[in-house]
């Protein structure tokens, strides 16, 4: 299965006939799906946003990996799209969803230099933002639920970091082509560069994530039942049994940003070390609560002092689901009060 999630770039001054359906959210009905970009109010224009917000939002939050910036595009994108709309010579835009998913994708292009620049300076392991729902969400209808898995395993913390690794170019054009299906002449418009340069950008990314992302992706129910026996072993101490859940190849990953000393300045490697880490950490930690959440489409763990959020724990699993080789966990504060 390919890892699904989205992606874009500046719209031009002429206007924007983009495609008007495709994968992803669907954002084909809606209060201001019909009113005409050129002649439709402020408040028209935002409803059009509002339609397609999710869209967006998966959208940017996976080229960026930041809530926070995301958040911050979006407003950015809503500025621009309510300013053209507002123009007293704007034309008819055919396609919204597509004009919308350029400017978003330029816009998210150009601050990666700031975040670029921005992480130069943070201390430790840098990990995404961790997205978190309640487990107890009602299941999407039949019709939906391929497609909210695709969406689900395109945001895993996982998949997220490999695509760490891309420019920010390769990684676009990955979630363009390899998420949304976009042809490569679509996102060469959308991008702003030549069909030729998209397809080589496509199968560098292509060939760097396929040789890092996961493979498989354990049975949801598999996954819980390993994360809860995780924890278990973990804050009771019981180092054999974390032993034999781990990977003998392991990797701790600790985002702490400097501010949280329940995670370390770089990754821990292999089973043993990883295993005592962890134990250690748990012992100087009491009175923790775990809660089990779905972060990023995974069953995971937030971890709770006094009712506030204090990490985020994901497990990443072999291909058979029987132990565990990546365990992503997020404690800096900066990157948890979204959630409850």
């Amino acid at each position: 299965m390919s890892e699904r999630g989205h992606l874009m770039s500046e719209p031009a001054d002429e206007p924007d006939t983009g495609r008007a359906t495709g994968a992803g959210p669907d954002a084909d009905a809606g209060p201001g799906r019909d009113a005409s970009p050129g002649t439709g109010t402020v408040d028209a224009a935002t409803d059009v946003f509002v339609d397609h917000r999710e869209l967006l939002f998966s959208l940017v939050y996976n080229m960026l990996g930041s809530v926070a910036d995301t958040e911050d595009v979006l407003q950015e994108t809503w500025l621009a799209w309510t300013a053209r709309n507002a123009a007293a010579d704007a034309g008819l835009i055919e396609s919204p969803r597509a004009y919308l998913v350029r400017i978003a994708v330029n816009k998210a292009l150009s601050r990666q230099a700031a975040i670029s620049k921005r992480r130069e300076t943070y201390v430790g392991t840098w990990l995404p933002e961790p997205l978190v729902s309640a487990t107890d969400t009602p299941p999407p209808p039949a019709d939906e639920a391929a497609e909210r898995a695709e969406r689900s395993e395109s945001v895993s913390m996982a998949m997220l970091v490999v695509l760490e690794t891309l420019t920010p170019l390769e990684r676009a054009v990955f979630v363009l082509h390899e998420v949304f299906g976009y042809a490569h002449t679509e996102t060469a418009e959308i991008l702003g560069r030549s069909p030729a340069a998209v397809r080589q950008l496509a199968h560098r990314a292509r060939d760097h994530v396929q040789a890092r992302r996961p493979r498989f992706r354990p049975d949801p129910l598999v996954h819980r039942r390993v994360t809860e026996r995780f924890l278990d072993a973990v804050f009771g101490g019981d180092l054999a049994a974390l032993m034999h859940l781990l990977a003998p190849d392991v990797t701790l990953w600790a985002d702490g940003g400097g501010k949280s000393r329940a995670a370390g300045p770089r990754p821990v490697h292999g089973r043993d070390h990883v295993a005592r880490l962890l134990i250690s950490r748990a012992t100087a930690l009491e009175g923790l609560a775990v809660k089990y959440r779905q972060v990023n489409g995974d069953p995971a763990a937030v971890l709770f002092s006094d009712d506030a959020p204090f990490a985020v724990m994901v497990l990443d699993l072999t291909p058979d689901g029987e132990q565990v080789r990546d365990i992503y966990n997020v404690t800096n504060p900066d990157k948890l009060p979204h959630l409850d």
